[in-house]
């Protein structure tokens, strides 16, 4: 087996990171810091939500130090996901798709400051199945990192070792690094592209929860007039304790379900009136937007 030096390794880790920042622009829409964005495809880039303060005058920083103003799209809170227009006079390379990803894999993160590239390295610390963020988004795979990542680098690339876009760096809680994997940014940024939001899923029905000796899960407090919970035949008292079998504890167990996947399927949902168990289907509805 041949040897790599550590200076090897060292231009391997660099030459990564060079061919990458060609498709990363800095995003200044923040009255703070400014964050990063990965091209997508067609003039569209992908950024992390949460370092999108502003939908109105946004601009980039593109790889040649260039500026270019940038239009906004939409975001789907849900998954932290954002998308961007801009012409790209620098005819930025979208990404290659990346391998299997998985536990131990070296990762290279690539953001861009103003005038100069920004790199993080590490490993992925869990992959994991398919999950649901608190707000309902779902996230296809889990994919959290051990790496030192520069707070300007979040909505950048993560890149493997073949130099493969693994998906898009997000901060998480207690602001450890984590990854919203590349088949979520296609599917949300192919859906905020059409129609500028992700649909939500909607019942019509104001919730608190319950956490009582006899009764758990979310109370019907008010219905919408014509909503989907007062059509399935849910009433003012009701508690919701279950959906499609998984046990509702709260508000939030529902908030996690309701996710833009939801809209239109119908739903087994268990529930308690006046005591006693019964079962109602209801049909989830899309949020109105506001």
């Amino acid at each position: 087996m041949p040897k790599t030096s550590l200076a090897d390794f060292s231009r391997e880790i660099a030459g990564l990171v060079t061919a990458t920042a060609p498709g990363i622009a800095a995003v200044h829409a923040s009255r703070h810091n400014s964050s990063s964005a990965v091209y997508w495809r067609e003039g569209l880039f992908v950024a992390a939500s949460e370092a999108i303060e502003t939908e109105e005058g946004i601009t980039l920083t593109l790889p040649s130090g260039n500026s270019a103003a940038a239009e906004f799209v939409g975001r789907d809170p849900t998954t932290g996901i954002t998308v961007l227009k801009s012409e790209v006079p620098d005819g930025a390379p979208a990404l290659k798709p990346a391998g299997r990803t998985e536990a131990g894999n070296l990762v290279v993160a690539v953001g861009r400051g103003e005038a100069s590239t920004l790199a993080g390295f590490g490993i992925v610390s869990e992959a994991g199945p398919a999950w649901r963020s608190m707000r309902g988004g779902l996230i296809d795979r889990r994919i959290r990192l051990s790496a030192s990542i520069d707070p300007r680098a979040e909505g950048g690339a993560a890149i493997d070792a073949e130099g493969g876009f693994v998906g898009l760096v997000l901060f998480g809680p207690h602001r450890r690094a984590l990854v919203i994997p590349a088949e979520t940014v296609d599917r949300v940024a192919a859906t905020l592209a059409e129609k500028g939001h992700m649909p939500r899923g909607y019942l019509g029905a104001g919730l608190h929860r319950v956490h009582q000796e006899k009764a758990r899960g979310a109370m019907v407090m008010s219905l919408e007039a014509g909503g989907p919970a007062e059509k399935a035949g849910l009433v003012v008292g009701d508690i919701i304790t279950s959906w499609n079998g998984e046990t509702v504890e709260g508000v939030r167990d529902l908030i996690r379900q309701i996710g833009p996947d939801s809209v239109g399927k119908t739903v087994a949902l268990g529930i308690l009136r006046g005591g006693e168990a019964r079962n109602l289907d209801v049909v989830v509805g899309a949020r109105p937007r506001s």
